[in-house]
Protein backbone atom coordinates (compact mmCIF):
# COMPACT_ATOMS: atom_id res chain seq x y z
CA UNK A 1 0.00 0.00 0.00
CA UNK A 2 1.10 3.56 -0.26
CA UNK A 3 1.73 5.57 2.49
CA UNK A 4 -0.89 6.51 4.66
CA UNK A 5 -0.52 10.24 3.39
CA UNK A 6 -1.18 9.79 -0.12
CA UNK A 7 -4.55 9.09 -0.96
CA UNK A 8 -4.54 7.06 -4.84
CA UNK A 9 -8.11 6.34 -5.94
CA UNK A 10 -8.79 4.58 -9.47
CA UNK A 11 -11.41 5.64 -10.81
CA UNK A 12 -12.78 2.75 -13.21
CA UNK A 13 -14.93 2.32 -16.47
CA UNK A 14 -14.85 1.79 -20.15
CA UNK A 15 -15.06 5.46 -21.00
CA UNK A 16 -16.66 4.73 -24.38
CA UNK A 17 -16.32 8.17 -24.61
CA UNK A 18 -15.78 10.46 -21.33
CA UNK A 19 -18.58 12.34 -20.61
CA UNK A 20 -18.51 15.21 -18.87
CA UNK A 21 -20.21 13.46 -16.05
CA UNK A 22 -16.75 11.41 -15.65
CA UNK A 23 -14.99 14.59 -15.95
CA UNK A 24 -16.92 16.38 -13.00
CA UNK A 25 -16.41 13.21 -10.71
CA UNK A 26 -12.53 13.88 -11.51
CA UNK A 27 -12.18 16.99 -11.08
CA UNK A 28 -13.99 16.92 -7.41
CA UNK A 29 -11.86 13.81 -7.16
CA UNK A 30 -8.48 15.66 -7.10
CA UNK A 31 -9.61 18.08 -4.08
CA UNK A 32 -10.22 14.53 -2.12
CA UNK A 33 -7.85 12.48 -3.60
CA UNK A 34 -3.91 13.23 -4.11
CA UNK A 35 -3.82 11.08 -7.13
CA UNK A 36 -6.24 9.89 -9.33
CA UNK A 37 -6.18 7.06 -12.13
CA UNK A 38 -8.57 6.90 -14.87
CA UNK A 39 -8.45 3.16 -15.59
CA UNK A 40 -10.30 2.19 -18.88
CA UNK A 41 -11.16 -1.12 -18.41
CA UNK A 42 -10.61 -3.87 -21.68
CA UNK A 43 -13.10 -6.25 -22.07
CA UNK A 44 -12.81 -8.15 -25.23
CA UNK A 45 -15.91 -9.59 -24.68
CA UNK A 46 -17.92 -5.71 -25.23
CA UNK A 47 -17.19 -4.05 -28.53
CA UNK A 48 -17.09 -0.59 -27.46
CA UNK A 49 -17.28 1.93 -30.53
CA UNK A 50 -13.89 3.56 -29.48
CA UNK A 51 -10.65 1.02 -29.00
CA UNK A 52 -8.93 1.03 -25.63
CA UNK A 53 -5.64 2.82 -27.36
CA UNK A 54 -8.93 5.66 -28.88
CA UNK A 55 -10.28 5.94 -25.34
CA UNK A 56 -6.75 6.42 -23.45
CA UNK A 57 -5.88 9.03 -26.28
CA UNK A 58 -8.88 10.79 -25.74
CA UNK A 59 -8.77 10.66 -22.24
CA UNK A 60 -5.34 12.11 -21.81
CA UNK A 61 -6.35 14.90 -24.01
CA UNK A 62 -9.15 15.84 -22.16
CA UNK A 63 -7.03 15.51 -19.00
CA UNK A 64 -3.82 17.11 -20.28
CA UNK A 65 -2.39 19.48 -17.90
CA UNK A 66 -4.03 17.95 -14.89
CA UNK A 67 -0.96 16.46 -13.31
CA UNK A 68 -3.01 14.50 -10.50
CA UNK A 69 -4.86 12.26 -13.10
CA UNK A 70 -3.24 9.95 -15.21
CA UNK A 71 -5.02 7.44 -17.22
CA UNK A 72 -4.60 3.86 -17.91
CA UNK A 73 -5.97 0.74 -18.57
CA UNK A 74 -7.08 -2.44 -17.08
CA UNK A 75 -8.00 -5.93 -17.81
CA UNK A 76 -9.33 -8.38 -15.26
CA UNK A 77 -10.19 -7.68 -11.55
CA UNK A 78 -10.37 -4.11 -10.38
CA UNK A 79 -9.44 -4.90 -6.98
CA UNK A 80 -6.24 -6.49 -8.45
CA UNK A 81 -4.86 -3.92 -10.60
CA UNK A 82 -5.96 -1.58 -7.41
CA UNK A 83 -4.01 -3.29 -5.51
CA UNK A 84 -1.08 -3.76 -8.08
CA UNK A 85 -1.31 0.18 -8.28
CA UNK A 86 -1.06 0.52 -4.27
CA UNK A 87 -4.59 2.21 -4.78
CA UNK A 88 -6.56 3.36 -1.38
CA UNK A 89 -9.56 3.53 -2.81
CA UNK A 90 -12.20 2.94 -5.69
CA UNK A 91 -14.11 5.75 -7.40
CA UNK A 92 -17.61 4.90 -8.78
CA UNK A 93 -19.80 7.66 -9.85
CA UNK A 94 -23.74 7.44 -9.02
CA UNK A 95 -26.18 8.84 -11.68
CA UNK A 96 -29.55 7.67 -10.46
CA UNK A 97 -31.26 5.64 -7.96
CA UNK A 98 -31.20 2.77 -10.31
CA UNK A 99 -26.92 2.73 -10.38
CA UNK A 100 -26.92 1.98 -6.66
CA UNK A 101 -27.83 -1.66 -6.87
CA UNK A 102 -25.17 -3.02 -9.03
CA UNK A 103 -22.65 -0.59 -7.92
CA UNK A 104 -23.43 -1.72 -3.95
CA UNK A 105 -23.13 -5.11 -5.01
CA UNK A 106 -20.18 -4.46 -6.85
CA UNK A 107 -18.29 -3.13 -3.77
CA UNK A 108 -19.29 -5.19 -1.92
CA UNK A 109 -18.05 -7.93 -3.51
CA UNK A 110 -14.94 -6.04 -3.87
CA UNK A 111 -15.05 -5.75 0.08
CA UNK A 112 -14.60 -9.44 -0.07
CA UNK A 113 -11.94 -9.76 -2.27
CA UNK A 114 -9.84 -6.96 -0.26
CA UNK A 115 -10.80 -5.30 3.06
CA UNK A 116 -7.72 -3.09 2.14
CA UNK A 117 -9.36 -0.77 -0.58
CA UNK A 118 -12.50 1.00 0.19
CA UNK A 119 -14.76 2.20 -2.44
CA UNK A 120 -16.24 5.57 -2.86
CA UNK A 121 -19.93 6.82 -4.00
CA UNK A 122 -19.69 10.71 -5.73
CA UNK A 123 -22.47 11.81 -7.77
CA UNK A 124 -21.75 14.11 -10.78
CA UNK A 125 -23.39 17.58 -10.80
CA UNK A 126 -27.10 17.62 -11.39
CA UNK A 127 -26.67 18.83 -15.28
CA UNK A 128 -25.11 15.75 -15.89
CA UNK A 129 -27.27 13.42 -13.59
CA UNK A 130 -28.62 11.74 -16.18
CA UNK A 131 -25.91 11.62 -18.88
CA UNK A 132 -24.02 8.54 -19.97
CA UNK A 133 -21.73 7.42 -22.61
CA UNK A 134 -23.99 4.82 -24.00
CA UNK A 135 -26.88 7.80 -23.89
CA UNK A 136 -24.37 9.91 -25.68
CA UNK A 137 -23.68 7.14 -28.38
CA UNK A 138 -26.79 6.60 -29.10
CA UNK A 139 -28.17 10.15 -29.68
CA UNK A 140 -24.89 11.40 -31.20
CA UNK A 141 -25.59 8.31 -33.63
CA UNK A 142 -29.50 9.65 -34.70
CA UNK A 143 -28.17 13.41 -35.09
CA UNK A 144 -28.82 14.87 -31.98
CA UNK A 145 -26.50 17.05 -30.11
CA UNK A 146 -24.02 16.38 -27.62
CA UNK A 147 -22.71 19.61 -26.75
CA UNK A 148 -22.36 20.35 -23.22
CA UNK A 149 -22.63 16.74 -22.57
CA UNK A 150 -18.90 15.73 -23.63
CA UNK A 151 -15.88 18.15 -23.70
CA UNK A 152 -15.03 19.59 -27.23
CA UNK A 153 -12.43 16.65 -28.27
CA UNK A 154 -15.03 14.24 -27.60
CA UNK A 155 -17.56 15.42 -29.76
CA UNK A 156 -15.07 15.88 -32.26
CA UNK A 157 -13.97 12.44 -31.89
CA UNK A 158 -17.47 11.48 -32.36
CA UNK A 159 -18.05 13.09 -35.95
CA UNK A 160 -14.56 11.70 -36.61
CA UNK A 161 -15.78 8.33 -36.16
CA UNK A 162 -19.05 8.37 -37.34
CA UNK A 163 -17.35 9.79 -40.53
CA UNK A 164 -15.35 6.93 -40.86
CA UNK A 165 -17.55 4.38 -39.96
CA UNK A 166 -20.28 6.41 -42.41
CA UNK A 167 -17.79 5.81 -45.26
CA UNK A 168 -17.47 2.28 -44.22
CA UNK A 169 -20.73 1.88 -44.92
CA UNK A 170 -20.58 3.15 -48.31
CA UNK A 171 -18.21 0.97 -49.38
CA UNK A 172 -18.92 -2.55 -47.64
CA UNK A 173 -22.78 -1.98 -47.08
CA UNK A 174 -22.64 -4.20 -44.06
CA UNK A 175 -22.52 -1.57 -41.37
Amino acid sequence: MTDQTTRLAVYPGSFDPVTNGHVDIIERGTKIFDRIVVAILVNVEKAPLFTAEERVATAREVFRGKPHVEVDTFQGLLVDYARHRQANVIVRGLRAVSDFEYELQMALMNRRLTQEIETVFMMPAEPYTYVSSRLVKEVFSLGGSVEGLVPASVEAQLRAKHRRLGAQVSTDGNR
